[in-house]
């Protein structure tokens, strides 16, 4: 029998306004974002997003865990159907990067040089949609054979790189790499 308690409701319930008000203002502002300010902006006390993150880097992960968490829940639920699944994944993540530079800049600034990719269950849950999409494009005949999820994540990386550095459209450079995914005819 487990000893560990569930918690209560309304501690769940000060978490997920504290990761609202904490990416939609990481998003805006980017790593200027300070505690007390995510706090006001959720309606609880400093104190309260100290019990939940006990730094800001924690609360910057946690936040970045939460991203890494509806990116891979948009791969399995809206790019293994019809169509080509992995040009949906990186127009969405695309998109979710310009969405929230700030985030991304947050991310970085607390990670150091370890950069923004997501590690741990976040990587793992990831790589394992990634594979399923280009399992799913593969058997249509809409990539070719030799793309991995390494690729992808390198991909992903440039694609951040570009929007993050505003170095040209991303949306180009998404057509261009798409280009060079699709199957190669003799």
């Amino acid at each position: 029998m487990s000893t560990e308690r569930r918690p209560r409701a309304d501690a769940e319930r000060n978490r997920a306004r504290v990761l609202e008000a904490a990416r939609t203002l990481f998003a805006e502002r980017g790593d200027e974002v300070q505690l007390p300010e995510i706090a006001r902006a959720a309606g609880v006390g400093v104190g309260t997003v100290y019990r939940h993150f006990p730094d800001r880097r924690a609360l910057v992960e946690a936040a970045a865990e939460q991203r890494f968490a509806e990116i891979e829940r948009y791969a399995r639920t809206r790019c293994l159907g019809e169509g080509p699944g992995l040009e949906r994944y990186l127009r969405h993540v695309g998109n979710v990067l310009a969405r929230d530079r700030g985030l991304s800049a947050a991310v970085e600034a607390a990670r150091g040089s370890a950069g923004s990719e997501p590690r741990g269950d976040a990587r793992a849950g990831l790589e394992s949609a990634v594979a399923q999409v280009l399992d799913h494009d593969r058997a249509a005949g809409l990539l070719r054979e030799d793309c991995t999820v390494g690729d992808v994540f390198l991909l992903v990386g440039c694609l951040s790189s570009v929007v993050r550095t505003g170095s040209g459209d991303w949306r180009r450079f998404l057509d261009l790499v798409l280009d060079g995914l699709r199957p190669r005819t003799a």
